[in-house]
């Protein structure tokens, strides 16, 4: 991890066409902006987790849902 120390109204630039910049410091807040083409995509790191749980999630949902048809199936054919 690269750590820096920026001060009020300085920038970060990342390869050439991100720039991220100390808007303001309050206390232990900072308020960052970000410059960045529209194709990147800029997300806080607890929506990134909450997007990955859920896409544990579902795919444990699906494959339950599939899991539960085989069973059925098998339950079907059993009977016939």
């Amino acid at each position: 991890m690269l750590v820096l120390s920026r001060k009020k109204g300085e920038t970060v630039v990342i390869q050439d066409n991100i720039e991220i910049t100390v808007l303001e410091v309050s206390g232990d807040t900072i308020k960052l902006g970000f410059k960045a083409p529209r194709e990147v995509e800029i997300l806080r790191k607890e929506i990134c987790d909450l997007i990955e749980q859920t896409n544990k999630e579902s795919a444990a949902q699906a494959s339950n849902i599939e899991s539960l048809k085989d069973q059925l199936k098998k339950m079907q054919k059993n009977h016939e």
